[in-house]
């Protein structure tokens, strides 16, 4: 298992990639969700600085919040409700450039001006989602969102 994380500046593609299989390390032999995901949220924070990074897991019919690293976040979530809501509705990642623009967004912070939150997709079904805020507009894109589902994809549950 890794214990270090090693921090590198540049591009966001060399940056994944130098992260990408420190993470993998991270969770190797290891078998418990929570710490995983624990793990790999503070990992993204740590690389990236982001305000806030973290999961949701859906238990009983709603997002519940998980292993995070920022502010205090929204306990729980409903189905089709906010930007992580709608990820789990529809199965999908969703990059909001404006978090003010997207029609019900829910403000568990006020710094937060965009978001991405990719769904964490097992056996068919979404188990929980990834969520990172950014305190600049448009801190999302295409890159990121590769990036992330591979991340997401590589997490052991």
């Amino acid at each position: 298992m890794a214990e270090d994380l090693v921090i590198i500046e540049g591009g966001k593609k060399e940056r994944y990639g130098s992260l990408l299989p420190q993470i993998k390390a991270l969770m190797e032999g290891e078998t418990d969700l929570v710490a995983n995901l624990a793990n790999v949220a503070a990992a993204l924070k740590e690389q990236f600085g982001w305000l806030w990074v973290g999961f949701y897991l859906v238990k009983d019919g709603e997002l519940v919040v998980g292993p995070f690293q920022g502010p205090v976040a929204c306990t729980r979530i409903r189905k089709g409700k906010g930007v992580c809501g709608a990820s789990w509705a529809e199965a999908k990642t969703l990059i909001v450039p404006d978090v003010e623009a997207f029609p019900g967004h829910i403000a568990c912070s006020s710094l937060s001006r965009s978001e991405i939150v990719v769904p964490v997709i097992r056996g068919g079904e979404v188990v929980g989602v990834l969520d990172v805020d950014s305190v600049e507009p448009g801190a999302f894109d295409e890159e990121d969102q590769r990036w992330l589902e591979e991340v997401v994809d590589s997490i052991i549950i």
